[in-house]
């Protein structure tokens, strides 16, 4: 939505405090300038809200913002002369305010994919920005240099959005505790079996297979979408658990270390579940080796703990619990674990063999495209402790679904196969992806035949090695497709390099762009892989 002028939050000017020599050009300068600094500080507001309100991330944006493109670098360059040259030409502060209001190019105000939302939270976070520049206008005007302060809070927009976030912080967390009291009580009354899934990925499928594989059986609720934060978390438990409820399935993510931790206690687990280790969210991680960690914490206190030990450090962690006495089942794709759901070799459906410990329990059962192996082995080691008969469980495998925008499968108006990856972004399952887009007929290469496109804006938050996996995929990419679209400037010039050559290559701006050169490029017998997306607060 557009605010009116009048209802955005732009602080007041501190008409009382002019200094009169100063001169009418710098009062002029620093008026304009604060005008400037409403329209920034609403993007970088909405940059912040898209981004979980975390400190750090309107500044993280910015500088990717400021780069991207030669204009956003000349209008950088030019919000940045005008402060400097403000400090002795106060009407030069004009060229900050109109950088920091016309930039950077691309990141609008209202937004396409990720509208600004006016929720409680985001209007606190707005007021407290707006506080933050009145503030620092008022000692400019104060100590008499007010053209070049509010120059700098203009191009300074997302610094004091983060400032403002880190300062509601210990607000919101405060009014979130009277919701988590309630879901703590709430699942003390109704006391169901707490099943609780994290992971790099993976997690929500498995939440969604768990809950399949156990409803029929006993009552279950699973937290719906991805409300896997203490917020989105508590709100499940207060709005979605029912009084007879028997099993709730709590998907539980984390930035940080304790996070999840935090999270087990009030929602303490029965069983507990690592579906994968890999390096999401790495940007904020730092290394796999504290992502392992943070995942760790959900282990604490479970009577059960399933691992996908096909990740040899799950694998690790599984025989250090049970060095430690605790109970884990191990599940993966392998022989040797617990529960093993094993891909039939050379199958063209996608069949899968079930063992269970050690025994043959399922032949050749066919999965439905996007089902992932893994996850479904982790489900059934949930259902098994859950005391699901085998009997239903087997019943219900074939009718697995994958979690929406996970490998779903569909054949557009105009005859093409489209294979809907947008929720993955990680590079285990971008590999997964291409598999299931070069099963989906054999591959022609020559002219005239059908094409296989992969659409993509490529991954993000890999920290130092997004560029790296990027241009990996995009070489994976050429081994399976004759199309690759790069969606976007995030990536561009790793999937660019990755390609090297080796397929036809688009490049456009946004998703709605890639989706009309499909629609106008592709016929029956093509195939569409769009794999990732992102919202248009990302380059």
């Amino acid at each position: 939505m557009i605010l009116p002028a009048a209802a955005l939050p732009v602080p007041l000017l501190p008409a009382a405090s002019f200094d009169a020599s100063a001169g009418a050009a710098a009062w002029v300068a620093m008026a304009l300038c604060v005008a400037a600094t409403g329209v920034a500080g609403v993007r970088w507001l909405r940059v912040a809200q898209r981004e979980h309100y975390l400190p750090g991330s309107a500044t993280r944006f910015a500088r990717r913002w400021w780069v991207v493109r030669w204009a956003n670098a000349a209008l950088g360059a030019l919000g940045v002369a005008g402060v400097l040259a403000a400090w002795w030409v106060p009407a030069a502060a004009v060229l900050a305010g109109a950088a920091a209001a016309a930039g950077p190019v691309g990141l609008g105000v209202r937004g396409r994919t990720s509208p600004l939302a006016w929720t409680r939270r985001l209007r606190t976070l707005a007021v407290t920005w707006a506080v933050l520049v009145t503030v620092v206008v008022v000692v400019g005007a104060v100590t008499g240099v007010p053209a070049p302060v509010a120059a700098l809070a203009a191009v300074g927009a997302p610094v004091l959005v983060d400032v403002a976030s880190l300062v509601t912080q210990p607000i919101e967390r405060s009014l979130a505790e009277r919701y988590v009291a309630r879901a703590a009580a709430r699942l003390s009354v109704v006391a169901p079996t707490v099943v609780a899934i994290t992971g790099s990925y993976g997690k929500t499928s498995t939440k969604r297979h768990v809950a399949d594989l156990v409803a029929g059986t006993r009552a279950v609720v699973a937290s719906p979408a991805s409300f896997n934060n203490r917020a989105g978390l508590a709100r499940a438990v207060n709005e979605h658990l029912s009084d007879d409820a028997e099993v709730f399935v709590a998907e539980m993510g984390t930035y940080g270390p304790g996070e999840i931790a935090a999270l087990c206690a009030w929602c303490p687990p029965d069983v507990s579940v690592i579906t994968a280790i890999g390096p999401v969210h790495l940007e904020r991680f730092g290394s796999e080796e504290r992502i392992l960690e943070a995942k760790s914490e959900i282990t604490a206190a479970a009577s059960v703990v399933v691992l996908a030990v096909d990740d040899p450090r799950l694998a690790a962690l599984a025989d250090q619990l049970v060095a430690g006495g605790r109970r884990v089942v191990r599940a993966g794709t392998r022989p040797g674990a617990d529960v093993v759901v094993q891909p039939r070799p050379g199958s063209p459906d996608g069949s899968v063999d079930v063992v269970l410990d050690g025994r043959p329990a399922w032949e050749s059962l066919s999965l439905p495209a996007g089902v992932q192996p893994s996850n479904v082995a982790c489900a059934v080691a949930v259902a098994r402790e859950l005391d699901v008969p085998l009997a239903d469980v087997g019943k219900r495998l074939s009718t697995l679904a994958p979690a929406n925008h996970r490998l779903e499968s569909a054949v557009a108006p105009g005859g093409f196969v489209i294979l809907d990856d947008t929720y993955n972004s990680n590079p285990a399952g971008a590999r997964a992806a291409l598999g299931a887009l070069a099963r989906v007929e054999p591959m022609p290469r020559t002219p005239g035949e059908a094409r296989r496109v992969v659409v993509t804006p490529g991954m993000v938050e890999l920290g130092s090695r997004q560029h790296d996996e990027n241009r990996r995929f995009a070489a994976a990419v050429v081994e399976v497709a004759t199309d690759l679209v790069v969606v976007g400037r995030t990536n561009r010039r790793a999937l660019l390099e990755g390609a090297g050559g080796g397929v036809r290559v688009t490049v456009v701006e946004t998703r709605a762009e890639a989706v009309a050169w499909v629609r106008s490029a592709l016929g029956p017998g093509d195939a569409v892989l769009y794999e990732n997306d992102l919202p248009d607060h990302y380059p």
